[in-house]
C-alpha cells in the first residue's frame, strides 16, 4: 500500500502556476480571477478564502464580489456579464451551491467559456463529452492528474464512481472514458453498492458519507480515491474507512491532504490557461 500525497503533488503544480504568471508578468500581463460568492454558508465561505489565498501565492491578483442570500439572479447576471467584458480578468468562478432559489445552469450559462475557469459553462461541458477537453472541472482533474502522476494505467481499467453529480462524478466519467477506461457510474439509488465497487481496479468515491467504504467492499489491490470530505466528532473523514481499506488498496488517498489540495491546484492552471489562451488570440 502507497500513499497518494495530494499535498505534495499540488505544490509541483502550483511551483509551475508561479513560474508561468512571473512569465507572464514579464510581458506586462497580470492573470486576474474573480471568485464570486452568494450567501453565508461556511464552507463556501471558507473555500473562496483558501482559492484568494493560492491566488496570492503564485501572483495571480484576485477580486471577490460577494452578495446576500437573498440576492436576485438578475443582480449576479449582470456582474458575470461585466466581468466577462473586462480583459484584466480572465477567469470567473461561481462558488457553489448557491442558495436557493438561484438556478445554477442558468449563471454559469452566462459565464464565457473563455472564462470558465471552472469548468461547468455547456460549451466546455461539451467539449468534454466528445473528447475535445478544455476547462475541466478541478476536483474530476485533480484526480486525473493525480493518477498519471502515480503512473496509474487507465486505459481498460474497470473503474468505479461513487457519484453523478454534475461537479464530480458525470465529468469524471467522461474523462476517464476519453482514455478507455471502462466507467461504472453508481449513486445513492444503486442496489448493492459493494456489488460494484468489489469489482473496481480503480475506486473513486464522492459521497459525502463518512466510511462509506469499507475493506469488505473494496477488491485487493485496488487503486482508490477518495473525494468525500466531512466534519464529525473525530475530525475530518472521507468516505472510506481509510484505516481498514489501506491493507487491501495498492495505492490510496488519505483525507485531509488528498484530493483536496489538487482541486485549488486545478484551479490556479486553469486560470493561468485561460490567461494565455485569452491573450494569445487578442494578439494574432
Amino acid at each position: 500500500m502507497a500513499i497518494i500525497d495530494g499535498r505534495r503533488i499540488s505544490a509541483e503544480i502550483t511551483e509551475r502556476a508561479k513560474r508561468e504568471v512571473e512569465e507572464l508578468k514579464k510581458d506586462g500581463i497580470e492573470a486576474g480571477l474573480a471568485t464570486v460568492l452568494v450567501g453565508d454558508d461556511p464552507a463556501s465561505r471558507l473555500y473562496v478564502k483558501l482559492k484568494g489565498r493560492a491566488c496570492d501565492s503564485v501572483g495571480i491578483r484576485s477580486e471577490r464580489y460577494e452578495f446576500p442570500g437573498d440576492a436576485k439572479e438578475a443582480e449576479i447576471i449582470k456582474l458575470i456579464d461585466e466581468l466577462n467584458s473586462r480583459d484584466s480578468i480572465h477567469g470567473i468562478l461561481v462558488q457553489l451551491p448557491l442558495p436557493k432559489p438561484l438556478d445554477s445552469r442558468r449563471i454559469m450559462n452566462e459565464i464565457s467559456p473563455d472564462k470558465d475557469v471552472d469548468g461547468f459553462n455547456p460549451v466546455n461541458m461539451g467539449r468534454l463529452l466528445i473528447g475535445s477537453e478544455r476547462f475541466i472541472p478541478c476536483t474530476p482533474k485533480g484526480v486525473i492528474r493525480m493518477l498519471e502522476h502515480e503512473g496509474v494505467e487507465l486505459d481498460g481499467k474497470n473503474c468505479v464512481i461513487v457519484n453523478h453529480s454534475p461537479v464530480v462524478g458525470k465529468p469524471l466519467a467522461m474523462l476517464l472514458l476519453n482514455r478507455d477506461a471502462t466507467v461504472s457510474v453508481c449513486h445513492v439509488k444503486t442496489r448493492d453498492l459493494g456489488k460494484f465497487t468489489r469489482e473496481a481496479e480503480i475506486l473513486i468515491v464522492a459521497a459525502g458519507v463518512p466510511a462509506l467504504i469499507k475493506a469488505d467492499m473494496v477488491r485487493k489491490g485496488a487503486v482508490v480515491i477518495d473525494v468525500g470530505i466531512s466534519r464529525t466528532k473525530d475530525g475530518i473523514v472521507g468516505d472510506v474507512d481509510f484505516d481498514a481499506v489501506k491493507e487491501k488498496a495498492s495505492l490510496i488517498t488519505p483525507v485531509p491532504g488528498g484530493v483536496g489540495p489538487m482541486t485549488i491546484a486545478m484551479l490556479l492552471e486553469n486560470t493561468v490557461m485561460a490567461a494565455k489562451q485569452q491573450i494569445y488570440t487578442q494578439s494574432v
